[in-house]
């Protein structure tokens, strides 16, 4: 009688801290023992010549969302899952939305229904955009209790800004509960007054989206961003940082102890604002925010990277197909601006949906832009795609690790496989992938979900709502300091939290 469910042997074991050559045994989803001789499994797996990770931790991904006029977004929770798992990512956060005028409850009332068909495991962030009494004292607080431990902000687009105020009443109450702030950081208003000028130029093209929102403004909101929540000591994630001098001030930051993490995104390390250029509106593909940067940027965001300043690598996935939403002057939900349309009907730079697909490439692309290419060992590769993410967001110990008693989330990876990225191999339902013809060299070639396999050479083998949704209880990594200036707690539960 086997001992134990699936024995991996001959693989060669990466974890956050370090590589050893092992085998590993998977009981009832959990990981059961690793080391050597182990007892038979039900299922013998040969990993001669491959890699054992954990499988990745996507913290940052739009999936189904619902936007404010009822539509709902292409990508399905089954699609983009099934992508996620192709890939090698194993669990996934995304958002849910709130709009102004609604409560968290009537934003997305089935949201979480949709989610339930997902293949891979799956939590959310709750997005707030209208920090109401209610909200506040009620809605939050419940958020908290089911599981829900992460709150998204923005400091720009139309429909869903926060003023410096309403942010301050987020970060308050997200300290007294034990919750992580999310923040997008982008200064609102001088955007907006870019774009005018733009406009009244004539100038509408898909680079003049990054046009409108150079590194500077960025920087600013990072800046504010950061000042705010330590005002009121809280915990700060600031999302996808796709500039150095971003990453610098973030570098002060906490050099200066202060609780604040960043992460970056595959697109920032590969694309460059001369995609935007890209001619017959194609530059529309690559149109997200922050914008992408001028040549040399990346390498910026490497050595961020490698300082430990950046210490995620999301995917930012948030898919509108070329041929139809990309091209719709009304399609967008997060735009900015009184919409343009161009004499060709395609909408001006600042009505174009933001976001390009990832998920399924985010893992691929690191590994041959980083490892392969040197520039990252194994052990932080782990660090970048699982370990982090799960350390951040309440998921240690489950998810993120290769040791007994975790989650059986595990990819096989072949380091020497080269494969080239193209949309007929896809996965997710967007008609394009940013990376159309890239030349990867490390590939997954199986995926474990909680010990059952989910991906073997390319064929996601999943069933629709097999996967869980995580929910996650208070953790020490994102506990305040207890520093407050003069001394003085301005988030005392005394003090009412919609002040």
């Amino acid at each position: 009688m086997p001992d134990y469910d699936i024995v991996i042997r001959g693989g060669r074991l990466v974890t956050a801290a370090e590589v050893f050559d092992a085998d590993l045994a998977i009981k009832d989803g959990t990981i059961a023992a690793i080391g050597r001789d182990l007892g038979p499994g039900r299922e013998e797996i040969d990993a001669t010549g491959k890699l054992l990770m954990p499988g990745g931790i996507d913290p940052h991904c739009h999936i189904e969302e619902v936007s404010q006029d009822g539509t709902v977004q292409e990508e399905s929770f089954e699609t983009g899952s099934r992508a996620a798992l192709a890939g090698g990512t194993t669990s996934f956060i995304c958002f849910k939305p709130q709009w102004r005028g609604k409560s968290l409850a009537d934003s997305a009332p089935d949201y979480e229904t949709r989610a339930a068909r997902s293949l891979a495991d799956y939590s959310f962030h709750q997005i707030i955009t209208d920090p109401t009494p209610e909200a506040l004292a009620e809605e939050i607080p419940a958020l908290a209790a089911r599981g829900i431990r992460s709150l998204k902000v923005f400091l720009t687009y139309d429909p869903l800004r926060l003023t410096d105020g309403e942010f301050l009443k987020v970060l308050a109450r997200a300290r007294q509960l034990g919750m992580l702030v999310t923040v997008h950081c982008e200064n609102y208003d001088a955007i907006a007054w870019q774009q005018e000028a733009l406009l009244a130029a004539g100038l509408t093209d898909p680079v003049q989206h990054a046009w409108a929102r150079p590194p500077l403004v960025e920087r600013e909101a990072t800046v504010r961003a950061m000042a705010l929540a330590e005002f009121v000591d809280q915990p700060l994630q600031i999302f996808h940082v796709s500039a150095g001098e971003v990453a610098e001030e973030i570098a002060r930051a906490k050099g200066r102890g202060q609780k604040v993490w960043a992460e970056t995104c595959t697109h920032y390390l590969t694309h460059t604002i001369e995609d935007l250029e890209r001619p017959d509106f194609e530059g529309a593909k690559f149109v997200c925010s922050p914008a992408l940067r001028d040549r040399g940027e990346a390498d910026r965001l490497w050595d961020a990277i490698r300082a430990g300043t950046i210490d995620i690598v999301s995917s930012d996935h948030c898919g509108f197909s070329f041929a139809t939403a990309k091209k719709d002057p009304g399609a967008s939900s997060y735009g900015q601006g009184a919409a343009v349309v161009r004499p060709d009907g395609t909408p001006a730079f600042n009505a174009i949906p933001n976001g390009a697909p990832g998920i399924e490439n985010r893992m691929t692309v690191l590994f041959s832009e980083g490892v392969s290419k040197g520039r990252i060992d194994l052990q932080t590769f782990v660090r970048l795609t699982s370990a982090n993410a799960a350390e951040r967001y309440g998921l240690g110990g489950r998810k993120g690790t290769l040791m007994p008693g975790a989650d059986a989330d595990i990819v096989l990876w072949d380091p020497e496989m080269e494969q080239t990225i193209t949309i007929g191999e896809m996965h997710h339902a967007i008609d394009y992938t940013p990376w159309e013809g890239y030349r990867a060299k490390g590939w997954p070639v199986m995926t474990l979900r909680r010990g059952e396999i989910v991906m073997r050479d390319g064929a996601v083998l999943a069933e629709p709502g097999s996967g869980s949704f995580l929910a996650r209880g208070p953790y020490a990594a994102i506990e305040p300091r207890g520093v407050f200036t003069n001394g003085f707690d301005n988030t005392r539960p005394d003090i009412p939290a919609s002040r």
